[in-house]
């Protein structure tokens, strides 16, 4: 998607040579728009592998995780961060490091919205170093349900995320491949 890229460049704040600030596109302010775009490219990419369900993390992911759920029309989950008076006591529950916040968390998963009988898509909207990805599989593992793929908005392919779900075995799809944010400068694969 030529329009995500040029977003990126143009809205885009590299902190670092390892961060990338999207509050503009992706994780403050959304463009309903072009989300629903991006949910309707996941969903072409995956409308094959009969996905019963699309899982994601809070807070960030959850925007493009719902337009594709509503594009495939199933069910949208999402991992909490944190145990709420609310939240089922029967939960999955892993730890797993942050890369953007720089802490650990859990996050859980109740264990009344996700079966073995599911087929899983993942979304995201970046993936760095993966460990958020890998605890959902985890949970995914652990509840016996199929992880059909993994979709992120952007992928960061210098940093090991996205190689290890790959090195897994899993489908990988990203709309937009960061090669490099060096000398404060986005560098498109």
């Amino acid at each position: 998607m030529d329009i995500l890229k040029q977003l990126i460049a143009q809205h885009g704040i590299v902190l670092s040579n390892q961060t990338l600030q999207l509050d503009a596109l992706l994780n403050h302010q959304v463009d309903p728009k072009l989300i629903m775009e991006v949910g309707k490219e996941f969903a072409r990419r995956f409308r094959e592998h009969n996905i019963t369900k699309v899982l994601t993390i809070e807070s960030s992911g959850i925007t493009v995780a719902f337009a594709t759920a509503l594009e495939l029309g199933v069910p949208l989950v999402f991992a909490r961060r944190k145990k709420t008076l609310t939240t089922d006591g029967d939960v999955w529950c892993e730890r797993v490091p942050s890369f953007t916040k720089g802490i650990v968390t859990d996050i859980l998963v109740s264990k009344s919205v996700l079966s073995a009988t599911d087929r899983v898509l993942m979304i995201d909207d970046i993936i760095a170093n993966g460990d958020a990805a890998r605890g959902l599989i985890r949970i995914l593992e652990r509840a016996g349900a199929e992880l059909a793929g993994v979709g992120v908005v952007v992928e960061k392919s210098f940093q090991a995320g996205a190689r290890t779900i790959r090195e897994q075995g899993y489908r990988f799809e990203s709309i937009v491949q960061i090669k490099s944010l060096d000398n404060g400068k986005v560098e498109f694969e």
